[in-house]
């Protein structure tokens, strides 16, 4: 089904009521880059508003994982060690690489048959580096990193620091600055995650203006999309 697998009252693609699915909103896009999502628990079962799902489901090959500590994950490992790929995780650090930096291109081209690999921390700032401090293999990863600062659309949700971006919108900036280093081509257009995201954004605002949606009444309380908590990213 174009909406994915539906049973009772919810989509199991986007775990959304079906009254409020995001699935129709999602376009499909070949970033030429394979991304992982290391999705921390609490986003994957938790969260209402978690735009790391939507991500994948609008990236074409990309991969959702759940779990804290992937040191010993034999699905993780087996992409760090498949000679088909080049891994990479997206992490802030001293020695983080940009899409700019000679350095990257330099280890890139010495590597010219392996596709990018980007693993990507989905969690808040705290449990990202809690995953990352538990997880060696990501550690000896090379870092991926940005260039140039953003600030988030995410206005539905409190942030810590004006700089911290969704995992949606850090995907986004990530190929827009991979392609400006032309380590993706330009006719790939990242657009649709941008779109999609929005439009969660704009039913999410409509559903403070009307406590009767499905959405708005989802949980415990109604305060819920009001959370302090981010999806993790940064600016170095």
């Amino acid at each position: 089904m174009v909406l994915g697998e539906i049973t009772g009252r919810r989509c199991y693609r986007c775990f959304r009521p079906i009254k409020t699915c995001y699935c129709k909103w999602i376009q499909p896009i070949d970033p030429q880059v394979k991304f992982v999502f290391l999705m921390h628990p609490k986003e994957a079962y938790r969260q209402r508003t978690g735009t790391g799902r939507l991500a994948h489901l609008s990236l074409l090959h990309s991969e959702l994982i759940v779990g804290i500590n992937f040191t010993d994950h034999p699905a993780v490992n087996a992409y760090i060690n498949d000679p088909l790929y080049y891994s990479m995780v997206l992490y802030p650090g001293t020695n983080s690489l940009t899409s700019d930096s000679a350095q990257l291109q330099k280890r890139l081209s010495a590597h010219p048959a392996k596709k990018l690999l980007v693993f990507i921390i989905d969690a808040t700032w705290i449990l990202a580096k809690k995953m990352m401090r538990q997880s060696h293999n990501l550690q000896k990863l090379p870092m991926l990193s940005f260039s140039h600062s953003y600030y988030s659309r995410f206005v539905i949700k409190s942030q810590p620091g004006s700089f911290c971006l969704s995992t949606i919108e850090s995907v986004y900036y990530l190929i827009k600055e991979l392609q400006e280093g032309s380590l993706i081509k330009r006719k790939v257009d990242p657009e649709g995650l941008m779109d999609v995201f929005q439009k969660m954004i704009n039913f999410q605002i409509e559903c403070t203006r009307d406590p009767e949606k499905i959405s708005y009444r989802i949980g415990k309380t109604k305060k819920r999309i009001h959370s302090k908590k981010r999806n993790f990213i940064f600016h170095l």
